[in-house]
């Protein structure tokens, strides 16, 4: 495993800076390379791997993996979905797939962002520090939030109604327990677009998941649309 080396061997703050552990998984050299050393010179810790296989390996001690869905021995995709599958370590795809299609499915097997090759440097560190604020809300918050027969678990990520388990996809609990930090609170469109999606889905992406959360939880009650506002976390 390839590393460039930065101060310190896990996150900290540099200044108003954080600092993570990156993963980079690329086969290319000449696109590894120079992120590696950009991502270095912001005081990052970077290790580097070129193949699928390597990266299932080796992300467990990441903040944040940043992953080519070009991979020689793995599909991406497949890399993803077993990362995301493992637990809730970041993962931005960074790669040449740019049509709609390819944009979904990374999406969809799991990758908090999805970033075009090629792209702007400062683009990328922007988005991982959205991507990273957003691990923080869900690791510094609440563990556990009950309302009611409703009981969300963030350290589980499990949702519970009358002691049933409701399957939900990542993103619909992320969107339920933003609403639940805030009970008593109207959270805005556009507070749980950058929260949830990073700012980059339409009106419809929100819709589309409230009325699949009030289906799963058996109540249009429990998000309560404020017309022109945004969205509460009701009591059925």
């Amino acid at each position: 495993m390839a590393s460039a080396e930065a101060p310190g061997p896990r996150p900290q703050h540099r200044g108003a800076a954080a600092v993570w552990r990156v993963l980079v998984v690329e086969n290319d050299d000449e696109d590894a390379e120079p992120l590696m050393r950009r991502l270095a010179r912001h005081g990052h810790h970077v290790d580097r791997v070129s193949g699928g296989i390597a990266a299932l390996d080796g992300y467990g001690e990441a903040d944040l993996v940043l992953l080519d869905l070009e991979l020689p021995d793995l599909d991406g995709l497949e890399v993803c979905r077993q990362i995301r599958a493992a637990g809730d370590t970041a993962v931005i795809a960074v790669t040449a797939r740019g049509t709609e299609l390819d944009r979904v499915l990374g999406l969809q097997a799991g990758a908090d962002d999805y970033v075009v090759k090629p792209y702007g440097f400062q683009e990328l560190l922007a988005r991982m520090e959205a991507v990273m604020r957003r691990v923080r809300i869900s690791s510094t918050d609440p563990s556990l939030i009950v309302r009611g027969p409703l009981c969300i678990d963030a350290a589980a990520r499990r949702v519970r109604l009358h002691g049933r388990l409701i399957d939900v996809t990542r993103k619909e609990f992320d969107l339920l327990y933003l609403l639940a930090l805030q009970p008593d609170t109207v959270v805005s469109r556009k507070t749980i677009m950058q929260t949830v999606w990073g700012d980059v889905w339409s009106r419809r992406t929100i819709d589309t998941h409230i009325s699949s959360l009030r289906g799963k939880l058996g109540s249009s009650e429990w998000i309560r649309n404020v017309r022109g506002v945004g969205f509460q976390l009701g009591c059925a």
